[in-house]
């Protein structure tokens, strides 16, 4: 048999073609990547200008609707902010430093942003440092007495058991 001859089952030599890579199942892959990050990551609201370390707390329960709760933010400025607005406790609400006279506004500003029904169910969440003094949470208690928000809620994190 000549080694040119038709009835040869494997060919010698001659080039090799790599095989194309089959991409049809590529946008699945990429599809399923984004809807897994986006269930998984959360979203910050609100960029935190104030250090906050809440206090410790022995008896703490969980809220149930977090999306009814508004939050304002008291304790030390971040060190990028303390050149602009020193080291005493700070008021931040949503993602601006404020003062105790901007609380009623804001109050008005969240009832707004709300359907009708929800408003008699609104929380406003003081989380406040642990080592800020209580004369500034006094001030921001009777600004929201004065915007008649009266269910407050004050943020803890669970006191540790040492045995």
């Amino acid at each position: 048999m000549e080694e040119g001859s038709s009835m040869s089952k494997f060919r010698k030599g001659g080039k090799k073609e790599t095989p194309a890579i089959a991409t049809s199942s590529l946008p699945d892959i990429v599809f399923m990547i984004l809807i897994f990050f986006m269930v998984t990551v959360k979203m910050r609201d609100v960029s935190l200008k104030v250090h906050v370390v809440t206090p410790q707390a022995s008896e703490l329960s969980k809220m149930e609707k977090k999306s009814l709760v508004s939050n304002i933010y008291v304790g030390e400025p971040d060190k990028q902010y303390q050149k602009m607005f020193g080291t005493e406790p700070r008021i931040q609400l949503n993602d601006a430093l404020a003062n105790v006279s901007d609380i009623v506004e804001f109050i008005i500003a969240e009832r707004e942003a709300r359907d009708e029904a929800e408003i008699p169910f609104l929380i406003t969440s003081l989380k406040v440092d642990e080592f800020t003094k209580m004369g500034i949470v006094q001030d921001i208690k009777q600004e929201l007495r004065r915007a008649s928000a009266l269910h407050i809620n004050y943020s803890a994190r669970k006191k540790v058991k040492l045995d």
